[in-house]
């Protein structure tokens, strides 16, 4: 099957924009926002006014000030009946829009009818100074007060205006010239750009090990007894114990997820199954969160004995029993050693375990300039014309940021610089674009969707260091109708080591926490608690101000995207397909050798198997020392740009109406009739799973491929540096030597060997694959 090449809209462009106002040296930039193009804007802080002339018949005012320059106005909030207003509010003009040669600051009188003018301060603009960080703000001044004609009487206004960038100290909590449309204090905060963190995360393991003296109510049959564990909206069971008495045992582990603050108590259940959707109550007991033990390796915490309550309704009132003796022994601890995982572990952008003892010291810093994005789509029509307001997200680690929203506009531009510190060069950082549709102050907060406009993943182990990478990338989003362009995201990234190291020595370690490797996790038992883990971190990111909707969080965490889809198996297959394409075409050209296709060839291997033959010493060598001439061949063909999300290896192009409307459909599946329905929901959760083993397959193959193609060029260099010292090492030692120490460490006792990965699984598993570039 031939694939058709990508359109050229759908590729990585390089640019070379002109960062941090042109500070460049060398491929390093100097200034602080040096990742993004200078922004120039007018700042006007308005602080307070004293002795302000009183406008009503009682002599008060209720007094506000307003910034005007050319068509842009922006208003403090007013105080009723003061004459010392305190506002401390600062305005942004940008300086691209401004045209009017004079700035007027107005204080006046808000009215019922018509607001009274008080007094007003002129500036000229060419008389307004420049101020840039690191230099310390401006100290405000007292400006008396004039009237239209020019002359100065009673009252005077505190102000300071100065020319700044983004930069700025005051840039993020200014009111905008460009968002001048959008009224309300609510609708405002929901335009500006924050910092987010993600709630801490844990593994809860409730060890049920047994109950006794448990008192059924009908005592003349053998009791059906579980226990149902429930933490916040987490509901847990174990198995019927098989003893089925009053002192049953399970010794059975359930895991949840819990966030902190630890405001939820764990709460169990100890049930009688007395017939089928019929259970009684044995006993209940809550556990407060904080009581807890917490432990940060392998080794067991303390068993408890906890006393159950049993609860007895009358007159719809709970009322405890006085005498009761039921107990239920358990082992309860918040697991500090695994990392809870939120994300695909194909691009996790954090692989710490939670508890902050265990983690290591960072090994780099990632700074990422978010610039602009062009021609992008109307994503929705206001005035009878599309429109879109747009902002980013990006997500590394615990930490979020969120840009400000840029109003109506398809070529945006935020020019807004972000840092995140690096423990891991194998991880992902994720960038999403969406349009904002919460701009109206008292909108339903469960109306309206922000639309994903589309995202980019770049892995940092693709990045060199001190390198400052500066590309377009497409936003591409599938759809019902197929792939859609929905503009390109203007990016700067630059991953710089701090320790050199340090970050190579993280090739050779386990990629997570060694409790997953040493009290493993089953896979039912991952992907639950990442399902549960996702909704926590975006009911608790939307509850935050402004919010980060759910969807938003959804989209960048990948939710949903293990389900089956026709498209994703086409596209795992012939990945796989690629990876032993490269197996085919030695069988080929061993066919062909076999054959005399070519007779010289043929006899130079010939000759090259009698040499090996009879110096078997020199097979090794030459294997290592072939590798390593083949990856300094191919340095010069390494790969100079990130991955970005790739059409034809995703088949997004090719998919059919049909295959897109299978991926699109709801699960469980919406198409009648009943069994059709069942059917297909059961075909689709099985081919789920194999789609996912193939997919792991075909990442394997192309970490192999990856060793010596650049992609990651850290690694490449380990391994072409591995190959020559290899190449060295088996020269000089005998081959027999060699052989025997080989079969002898294979085969070496259990005692002998670790639970954790050795160091070249560690290293293999660190290298990229193409699953970066999986639309």
């Amino acid at each position: 099957m031939m694939q058709k090449p990508p359109q050229d809209d759908f590729l990585l462009k390089e640019t070379k924009p002109h960062l941090g106002g042109g500070k460049i040296t060398g491929d390093k930039l100097s200034s602080t926002y040096d990742l993004v193009e200078q922004m120039q804007y007018l700042y006007v802080r308005v602080v307070k006014a004293k002795d302000l002339p009183g406008k009503d018949v009682t002599g008060s005012c209720d007094p506000y000030a307003e910034v005007k320059l050319g068509n842009y106005r922006g208003t403090t909030r007013h105080f009723e009946k003061k004459s010392n207003p305190e506002w401390n509010q600062v305005f942004a003009f940008s300086k691209e829009r401004i045209q009017a040669s004079m700035l007027e600051v107005t204080v006046k009188d808000k009215d019922l009818v018509k607001d009274d003018f008080i007094g007003r301060v002129l500036f000229d603009m060419h008389e307004i100074p420049k101020r840039v960080p690191p230099d310390s703000p401006l100290a405000p001044q007292w400006y008396r007060l004039e009237d239209r004609k020019g002359e100065k009487f009673k009252g005077e206004l505190m102000l300071a205006v100065w020319m700044g960038t983004q930069a700025d100290e005051a840039f993020p909590e200014a009111w905008h010239s460009d968002a001048a449309t959008v009224g309300g204090s609510d609708s405002l905060s929901n335009i500006r750009s924050k910092v987010y963190l993600s709630p801490k995360l844990w593994y809860l393991r409730v060890n049920v090990i047994e109950a006794q003296d448990l008192v059924p109510s009908d005592k003349g049959r053998y009791p059906e007894v579980y226990v149902k564990a429930i933490l916040g909206s987490q509901v847990l069971r174990t198995r019927v114990s098989p003893s089925r008495s009053i002192n049953p045992m399970w010794n059975e582990d359930l895991m949840f997820v819990a966030s902190e603050p630890f405001d939820e108590p764990l709460i169990l259940r100890v049930e009688d199954r007395i017939a089928p959707g019929k259970d009684e109550v044995l006993g209940i007991c809550a556990i407060p969160m904080h009581h807890v033990d917490r432990r940060l390796d392998h080794v067991p915490v303390n068993t408890r004995w906890h006393n159950l309550e049993k609860h007895v309704v009358l007159e719809g009132e709970k009322k405890k029993e006085l005498k009761f003796a039921s107990r239920i022994h358990m082992r309860i601890c918040l697991e500090g050693g695994y990392h809870v995982l939120d994300e695909s572990t194909h691009y996790s952008s954090d692989l710490r375990p939670t508890a902050k003892q265990l983690w290591k010291h960072s090994i780099g810093v990632l700074e990422l300039g978010i610039l602009s994005a062009q021609g992008l789509m109307p994503m929705k029509t206001k005035d009878g014309r599309g429109t879109t307001d747009a902002y980013c997200v990006a997500k590394y680690g615990q930490k979020w940021v969120r840009t400000r929203t840029i109003i109506d506009s398809f070529t945006p531009k935020w020019n807004e610089q972000y840092t995140w510190e690096v423990f891991d060069p194998c991880t992902v950082i994720t960038i999403g674009v969406f349009d904002n549709c919460h701009l109206h102050e008292g909108e339903n907060p469960g109306g309206p969707r922000d639309s994903r406009i589309g995202k980019v993943r770049i892995r940092l182990s693709t990045l060199e260091s001190e390198r400052v990478y500066t590309h377009s990338y497409p936003l591409l989003v599938l759809h019902h109708n197929g792939v859609k362009k929905m503009g390109e995201i203007h990016l700067a990234v630059r991953f710089t080591c701090s320790s050199l190291v340090n970050m190579m020595h993280m090739y050779s370690i386990p990629l997570l926490p060694k409790m997953h490797y040493i009290h493993p996790l089953t896979v039912s038992q991952l992907d639950n608690l990442r399902h549960q883990a996702t909704l926590i971190v975006s009911s608790r990111l939307s509850r935050s101000e402004p919010p980060l909707r759910k969807e938003v969080v959804e989209y960048m965490l990948d939710v949903g995207s293990h389900m089956w889809s026709m498209r994703r198996s086409k596209a795992n297959f012939f990945r796989i397909m690629n990876v032993f394409g490269g197996l085919i075409a030695i069988g080929k050209w061993f066919d062909q050798i076999c054959n005399w296709k070519n007779p010289i060839t043929t006899l130079l291997i010939h000759i090259l198997f009698i040499i090996l033959v009879l110096y078997p010493e020199l097979i090794l060598p030459t294997i290592f020392l072939y590798l390593f001439l083949i990856g300094l061949w191919y340095y010069r063909w390494r790969p100079r740009h990130p991955p970005h999300m790739d059409t034809r290896l995703s088949h997004a192009e090719s998919a059919n109406p049909d295959e897109l409307d299978e991926e699109f459909d709801s699960f469980p599946s919406s198409r009648p009739p009943d069994i059709v329905r069942m059917r297909y929901d059961r075909l689709r959760s099985i081919a789920g799973k194999i789609q996912t083993v193939v997919g792991d397959l075909a990442t394997q193959g192309e970490r192999l491929q990856s060793l010596l193609s650049w992609r990651d060029p850290r690694a490449t260099a380990l391994f072409v540096l591995f190959c020559l010292i290899a190449a060295v090492v088996l020269y000089i030692t005998p081959f027999q030597l060699v052989a025997l120490l080989t079969g002898i460490y294979v085969l070496r006792h259990p005692r002998f060997r670790y639970k954790l990965p050795s160091v070249p699984l560690n290293f293999f598993r660190r290298l990229p694959a193409r699953t970066d570039s999986m639309l």
